[in-house]
Parts: structure tokens; C-alpha cells; sequence
């Protein structure tokens, strides 16, 4: 039942988006929108399974991503695939949940059309006596992933402004080997997020799909057996995905109470992770060494964990800054200067002035000069809470802006 909802959902979206580029510009209204979607459930059976506040809750979240494109902060809305779109329902009324919780690990929640469902009760929430006008479930959203259905619930609650953190301050050097370095010495690091186990049942997998698609002739369908193979590769991705978040979640939380001050590099990572292939006429070279360091650098997601660490600090008092990133990892931390070769290995700075002579960790060195930028006043972006960083204005939302849109 979820799954209709979820696909009824996607459809509509479709619907309102091909009819938003076949209306004139005049009748682009939020109430012309709101009496075609109506009119669609009437007409389309399988429409009508989705509850009409999430219907409602569909069309606003419509028009603000126009609004959110003619502002500069993302792109214009799109049709939304059936495999390349998140599968997900909205459900916008926090009273018709009723969220009961059974006992420690579990609770009950109701879901429009389907009933009451049990879910794993991970994170306090405020139902019965702990409810009121200011702590309270404003809603949820159901989202699927590879590893089945998820509900996400909206809180709203009264938060004190956190007193400013009296901490010391940070430098932070991100990496491959070493996931996370700090100016002061400390290090986080893991290990694999799949086991032996499922690191070869995963290889198998792979293996296996890609022996039945070779031996699939060109225009057939997909077997159901390749399917069912996709959705297993899929499910160790995901837990290995779930796995290296909660690492994120559990470090960063505790460098935000830790430190009042946390300074990373701004780094440009689309940019570290393009393709070393070349050309034609230019081939580019190490390829393939190239193409692991990619893999690992999105393995590590350096922009999620900067991401969690913005609003952590910001809920602990703290302050998040960025500072240039060219030429932290060659500087001696020690007497300023950069020599060349001082980078001894991965591991290993030896500062290669002769007045000098330092030697350390790399990514230690590194996290200090870091810091030290921070010290001299090159912080660029002064991050705090969950601020919104605009795109840059495109072509595109220039083209869509023309569009115009009115609300009644």
C-alpha cells in the first residue's frame, strides 16, 4: 500500500510538472494547480490512493523548488524517475499520526490508508504528557531505500540559544589514509564498513549481475532474477553507507562538544574527484590510479562530515570557519616556510630547511597550518547553523525565472 502511495506521489508530480509547461504563464496559479489535481484523482483511479493532504503537501513542495530555482539555490524541478528519484510519501498533519510508544524499543504510528504500523523507536519524541503547543510532531515523511521503509518524523520544539562554547580552538585535515587529523595530535579513524563476508558476497554479486546482463540480448527486459540481484548489491551499499554515517555522526558530535572553534579547508571536491582519462589526441595518464583515489576521496564524503560539523557547532555554541586549502599539506608548521620535498611519504614531513629540520606527522603539520590560517585571518566562509549556500545563476534558471509564476 506505502509502494502505491509512493509511485501515485511520483506520478502526480509528473502530471502537475507537464502540465505546468503546457499552461500559458497567466494560468500558472496555485489555486489553477490545486482544482487540476483534484480533478486528476477523479479521474485517475490509481491517483486517488494517495491521501489528499499528501497531494496538497506535493503541490506546495512543487512550487517552492520553482521558488528555491528562481532564487539561485538549486535547479529547476525536473520529471522525477522511477529508479533515479528517492521513493518517499508525505504525510503533513502531526495529528493524524498518533504516534504511541510500546515499549522501549518500539512504537506505533498510524498511516492515512494503511493503518497502524510499527516502527523502531531510535530518538525521544514528544508524544503523550511530554506533547504541548510548543514541543510537539508536526508531521513525517515515509522514504525507502535499499534496506526497506523509513519514517522521518518534523518536531517542533522551543530550543535555548546554547551559550557561547568556551573551547579551544581547531585545525582539521581530511584524508584518505587518515580520515580525520586534528592541530592538537588526535586522529579519528575506522575501518572497513563491510566485513570479509560481505565484501565477497558483494564481489560475487557484482559478478553475477554483470554475467547476466553480458548474456541479456539487446531491447529484452530485465529478468526478475537480475532484479532481485540489483536489489541484494544495493542492500550491502546501503549498509555500508549507514555504517560509515553513524561513524560521521558519533566523531563530529564529539568534536562539536570538544572544541569551541573547528577550522577545515574549503575544498573544491568536484573538482579533486575528475576523471584522469584525457582525450583523444591527449590521453591522461595513471588512469587507473587515478580513478582509485576517486572512489576512495567520495568513499570518505569529506562534504557530509563538514556539513554535520556546520550545524553541530552551531547547536553546541561553536563556529565553523574555512580557510584557503592551497599549500597546507607542503608548509612547515614549525618555521612557515615551504621547501620543497619536505613531504617525505605519506606519513612523514621532514621540513628540509636547513635552519629548521622539523619533522612530524604529515597530517598533523598539515591540520596546524590549517589552524594557523584561521590565526592569521584567512578564514573565508564563517559558517554557522544550517545557512543555505546559493548557486551560482545559470542559463537555466535565468530561462525557467522568464516562466513567472503567481500565488494567490
Amino acid at each position: 500500500m506505502v509502494d502505491a502511495q509512493a509511485h501515485a506521489a511520483r506520478t502526480m508530480w509528473n502530471l502537475l510538472h507537464a502540465w505546468w509547461r503546457m499552461m500559458p504563464k497567466e494560468k500558472r496559479t496555485l489555486a489553477n494547480a490545486d482544482a487540476t489535481i483534484r480533478q486528476a484523482r477523479k479521474d485517475i483511479d490509481f491517483l486517488a490512493i494517495l491521501p489528499a493532504q499528501a497531494a496538497q503537501a506535493m503541490l506546495k513542495t512543487y512550487f517552492q523548488a520553482w521558488k528555491n530555482c528562481w532564487d539561485g539555490r538549486a535547479s529547476a524541478p525536473n520529471f522525477k524517475g522511477r529508479f533515479r528519484t528517492v521513493t518517499s510519501v508525505d504525510i503533513p498533519q502531526g495529528r493524524d499520526l498518533n504516534v504511541v510508544r510500546v515499549h522501549r524499543r518500539w512504537g506505533v504510528v498510524s498511516i492515512p490508508k494503511v493503518g497502524r504500523v510499527r516502527f523502531r523507536w531510535t530518538k525521544d519524541l514528544p508524544v503523550g504528557k511530554r506533547a504541548g503547543a510548543e514541543n510537539r510532531i508536526t508531521g513525517a515523511r515515509l522514504i525507502k531505500d535499499a534496506l526497506g521503509w523509513h519514517i522521518a518524523f518534523r518536531v517542533q520544539t522551543l530550543e535555548v540559544k546554547p551559550a557561547p562554547h568556551q573551547g579551544p580552538d581547531v585545525g582539521i585535515d581530511v584524508g584518505v589514509t587518515v580520515p580525520l587529523a586534528l592541530s592538537d595530535g588526535e586522529t579519528y579513524e575506522h575501518g572497513e564498513w563491510l566485513t570479509g563476508k560481505e565484501k565477497a558476497r558483494l564481489l560475487y554479486l557484482e559478478q553475477r549481475a554483470a554475467q547476466r546482463k553480458r548474456h541479456r540480448k539487446p531491447g529484452e527486459r530485465t529478468s526478475r532474477r537480475l532484479h532481485r540481484t540489483y536489489d541484494q548489491i544495493a542492500g550491502l551499499r546501503a549498509k555500508a553507507k549507514r555504517r560509515a554515517v553513524d561513524w560521521q555522526h558519533q566523531t563530529t558530535t564529539a568534536i562539536a562538544r570538544t572544541y569551541g572553534t573547528v577550522v577545515v579547508e574549503a575544498l573544491t571536491i568536484t573538482n579533486m574527484v575528475k576523471s584522469a582519462r584525457g582525450t583523444v589526441e591527449e590521453p591522461g595518464k595513471n588512469v587507473a590510479q587515478k580513478s582509485g583515489l576517486n572512489r576512495s576521496i567520495s568513499g570518505e564524503a569529506w562534504g557530509r562530515t563538514v556539513t554535520m560539523l556546520t550545524y553541530k557547532t552551531a547547536w553546541y555554541g561553536g563556529t565553523l570557519c574555512k580557510v584557503p586549502a592551497p599549500g597546507t599539506s607542503r608548509r612547515c608548521s614549525a618555521c612557515g616556510f615551504t621547501t620543497p620535498g619536505s613531504r617525505e611519504s605519506q606519513a612523514v614531513f621532514v621540513c628540509k630547511n636547513p635552519d629548521c629540520g622539523w619533522s612530524g606527522n604529515a597530517d598533523h603539520n598539515a591540520a596546524r597550518n590549517i589552524l594557523h590560517l584561521y590565526w592569521m585571518g584567512l578564514a573565508l566562509i564563517p559558517a554557522a547553523g544550517r545557512a543555505v549556500v546559493r548557486r551560482a545563476r545559470r542559463a537555466k534558471p535565468a530561462a525557467a525565472r522568464q516562466a513567472g509564476i503567481s500565488l494567490p
